[in-house]
């Protein structure tokens, strides 16, 4: 889809799966807490792999969710095990446990990755003045610390196996020890992060992450941060990017929607057609035409352009005060509480051979009854 058709078909018209604004589904959109923790997993990634085309991600929590997971991949995918293992086809991202360690199931199941040609993001998860040094420069140097020490053991395992660096590094409120996020003090880590993460020619993963508790003011003012410090950082990949609240104890719908207008405005912005300095866009002759005394509205320079010159939102309401009252005077929230409502009542899931879904439910049915993997409850 290029630029100029994707503008003119924002998210309002489209689902989740079709979302140019969207990369890939993270791990799991909400948590399944009236599902055991032995299967819960076969369960979200069947739904992953048969409501979305998006790229997969494993949570690597030891043997058997990781070897389950790649199998689903391998199946959905109609791959032979050697085209699987040709080239990456999912990923996954760990923490370590701070300070400077990380724990067994994690580095196990990222290892089941690597030996079989699979992304790997290590991503430490430092609190200054928790589990990191107040300072934020103590605190990234320590997260560094943490992650290039992972990767090295997987490229000691696998020479080349593709691994990102993450950041997750912010600061607690000092008065009561909870996490913040979007904060001064996020944005620099995470910048100061991306300037190591290219030192070291590593991909860099970032968060678009907040702390508040509803979709106000707050979580969008934190949420823009988030976001823009990942765009001045470099990174490659977002996590987070959308429906985050609570420091991600909340997953919420109007704010998955009021997210992707944000990342639909980031998107526009780095849209190079904006500083382009041909002579078109330049636009002289068009100055010219106008001169002193005329107005820009009806040349054909404005007419031939029109329809994709500015940022067209979906969400944003850009009439003014008496026309927005008239129409109800609807806030933010409740207007993508409603649009959310359509994407969903409007939701086709991607077509899949029915082969392929009846091996992929055949395989959870089977790992289910196998007992899926162990816990200690």
């Amino acid at each position: 889809m290029n630029r100029r058709t994707h503008r003119r078909q924002p998210i309002k018209s489209r689902v989740f799966r079709d979302s140019e604004y969207i990369h890939f589904a993270g791990g799991y959109p909400v948590e399944p807490v009236d599902i055991h923790a032995s299967i819960c997993h076969l369960d979200v990634v069947y739904d992953k792999l048969t409501l979305t085309d998006k790229v997969m991600h494993a949570y690597s929590l030891g043997k058997e969710r990781v070897e389950d997971v790649m199998e689903m991949v391998r199946i959905a995918g109609g791959l032979s095990d050697e085209e699987f293992e040709s080239t990456p086809r999912m990923y996954t991202n760990i923490n370590s446990t701070s300070p400077l360690k990380h724990d067994h199931p994690m580095i196990d199941g990222c290892l089941r990755m690597v030996r079989r040609g699979q992304a790997v993001v290590v991503t430490p998860f430092t609190l200054a003045g928790a589990m990191a040094p107040v300072t934020m420069a103590g605190a990234v140097a320590q997260s560094i610390a943490e992650a290039l020490c992972a990767i090295a053991l997987f490229q000691y395992v696998r020479p080349g196996t593709p691994c990102a660096i993450g950041t997750f590094t912010s600061n607690v409120d000092m008065k009561s020890g909870a996490p913040a996020f979007g904060t001064p003090e996020y944005m620099r880590a995470t910048q100061m992060t991306g300037q190591l993460a290219r030192f070291y020619g590593l991909p860099m993963r970032s968060s678009g992450v907040c702390a508040a508790n509803v979709p106000d003011g707050q979580a969008m003012w934190e949420t823009s941060n988030s976001l823009w410090a990942a765009v001045q950082s470099g990174t490659n990949m977002v996590y987070h990017a959308a429906g985050w609240l609570e420091g991600g104890l909340i997953a919420s719908p109007e704010k998955f929607i009021m997210d992707c207008e944000i990342l639909q405005q980031i998107q526009r912005y780095m849209d190079p057609s904006i500083t382009a300095t041909g002579p078109d866009d330049i636009a002289l002759d068009a100055i010219k035409s106008v001169g002193n005394d005329g107005h820009f509205f009806g040349i054909q320079h404005t007419q031939d352009r029109y329809s994709t010159a500015f940022y067209q939102p979906f969400l944003s309401d850009w009439k003014n005060y008496e026309g927005w009252e008239v129409a109800g005077g609807i806030w933010t929230p409740e207007r993508a509480h409603q649009m959310f409502k359509e994407i969903i009542g409007a939701f086709e899931a991607p077509a899949m051979d029915e082969a392929i879904r009846d091996e992929l439910a055949d395989f959870v049915a089977r790992r289910k009854s196998e007992g899926g993997a162990p816990t200690d409850f």
